[in-house]
C-alpha cells in the first residue's frame, strides 16, 4: 500500500510538472484614489501606476496570479464635487507599492494552444497589501509627513478582457478597485496615536484606490492537460 501510495503520487507531480503554462509580463495604466479627501470619482486615472504580473494558468478558465505594482497616488480637493471639500482645499501627493495575490477567473474558455484569435472578459480577485507612507495635515492644512510607513491590507476587484495577439503574447485591458483596510493612506487619520486631534473624514468609509491600465504577458511552458482536477 506505501508503495502504491507513493507511485500515484509521483505520478500525479510528474503530470503535474508536465503540465504548467506560465504567463509573465507588465502592467501599465494610471492610478486614482478614492477617500476622505480629493475626488470621489472611482475611475478617473490621474497618475502613473507600473507592475509586473506573473500568471500559473490551471485550467482554460482559472489562473493563479501575483503582481507587483507601483503607483503615484494623488488627491486634490479643488478636483470634487463637493463644495465642502473645494473650500478646505486639501491635496496630498504620495507614492504606493502594492503586491497582489489571487485568482484570475476567464467568463469562456481561454486555450492558448487552440488555433485562431480568443477574446474572454475576465475577473480577478485575492488579497494585496500596499506599502505607503504616513502622512497628515496639520493645523495649517498641510501635508506632514510622520518619517514612518505602513502596510494596508485589502481586496484587489479586477474586471478586463484579454486576447492573445500572436501565438505567445496576450494582451489586456483592465480597471481593478482596491478596497483597503486603512483609512490613513491619504492622511485623514494619522497613524501616530498621539497624533488623533488630527483626525478628520468618515470614519466609517475607509481608503479606496484604483488602477486601470493594460497588461501584456508572454506565455511559456509545456501544453497543459487539465484532466487532473
Amino acid at each position: 500500500m506505501r508503495y502504491l501510495i507513493l507511485f500515484l503520487l509521483s505520478t500525479f507531480f510528474v503530470q503535474t510538472s508536465q503540465s504548467q503554462i506560465y504567463e509573465v509580463g507588465v502592467f501599465a495604466g494610471g492610478s486614482n484614489f478614492i477617500g476622505d479627501v480629493g475626488s470621489t470619482t472611482y475611475i478617473s486615472p490621474d497618475s502613473p501606476a507600473l507592475g509586473l504580473l506573473f500568471k500559473w494558468n490551471r485550467s482554460p478558465r482559472h489562473s493563479w496570479r501575483i503582481s507587483v505594482i507601483y503607483a503615484d497616488l494623488k488627491g486634490k480637493d479643488s478636483k470634487s464635487d463637493d463644495p465642502r471639500r473645494k473650500e478646505r482645499n486639501y491635496s496630498f501627493d504620495s507614492n504606493l507599492l502594492e503586491i497582489s495575490a489571487g485568482m484570475e477567473f476567464t467568463f469562456v474558455d481561454f486555450d492558448l494552444h487552440k488555433s485562431g484569435i480568443k477574446v474572454t472578459p475576465y475577473l480577478y480577485s485575492g488579497i494585496s497589501t500596499a506599502k505607503h507612507d504616513n502622512y497628515y495635515f496639520d493645523n495649517s492644512g498641510v501635508y506632514t509627513s510622520e518619517n514612518t510607513s505602513s502596510w494596508a491590507l485589502g481586496i484587489p476587484i479586477t474586471l478586463g478582457i484579454k486576447s492573445n495577439i500572436t501565438n505567445h503574447l496576450i494582451l489586456g485591458f483592465e480597471v481593478g478597485a482596491r478596497y483597503t483596510f486603512s483609512d490613513e493612506i491619504d492622511g485623514s487619520v494619522p497613524d501616530d496615536p498621539f497624533r488623533e486631534n488630527f483626525s478628520f473624514g468618515n470614519i466609517n468609509s475607509n481608503d479606496w484606490y484604483v488602477f486601470t491600465g493594460f497588461t501584456l504577458t508572454y506565455t511559456f511552458g509545456q501544453r497543459p492537460c487539465y484532466c487532473n482536477f
